[in-house]
């Protein structure tokens, strides 16, 4: 059953016997402080959120050099590597914002620094009954743009696995 709506709506299927449950983001949850709802976390590990799922962007106008140089401060590299590896990925699928489809860029190391980078992928039917999963883990890019590169080499290999006739729908 195709539900849209927010965090109420989605909620009321359930409560009124309509759904049996609601797969809701964490993240959101938690920034509306109603994490309390819900009766079970899914760990990354058996279901790879959305690209850039509870990532969090701020943009300014190219003008405002003042401000830019603010939020410079606020920026983190990490988070941007793996959030821009996560949403080039997607890009590359041309996976529309609804279509089945999860990664994540998770950064490994050994407690004392970080080393390597992983990006796992996952497009799916739209009823879950088929998936093409795929990962690959290599060192943390230098910089967005190579984040980026390795977003599209694991796209292109979910596409060579036959991703596009899964998704349902693609954005073109």
């Amino acid at each position: 059953m195709p539900i849209r709506g927010n965090v109420d709506t989605r909620i009321g299927y359930v409560r009124s016997g309509r759904l049996d449950a609601v797969v809701l983001a964490a993240a959101g949850l938690i920034r509306l402080g109603r994490i309390g709802e819900a009766t079970e976390l899914l760990d990354a590990d058996h279901v790879l959120p959305a690209p850039g799922q509870g990532a969090l962007a701020v943009e300014c106008a190219a003008s405002s050099v003042a401000l830019a140089a603010r939020l410079a401060e606020i920026d983190d590299p990490s988070t941007r590597v793996a959030v821009t590896a996560e949403r080039s990925l997607l890009a590359a699928l041309e996976a529309g914002c609804s279509a089945p489809v999860g990664a994540l860029a998770d950064l490994l190391g050994d407690g004392q620094a970080v080393t390597e980078m992983r990006l796992r992928g996952v497009v799916g039917t739209l009823d879950g009954t088929t998936l093409v999963q795929l990962s690959t883990t290599g060192p943390v890019p230098a910089s967005p743009s190579v984040a980026a590169d390795l977003g599209r080499v694991l796209a292109a290999e979910l596409l060579a696995k036959g991703a596009a006739g899964l998704m349902g729908e693609r954005a073109l």
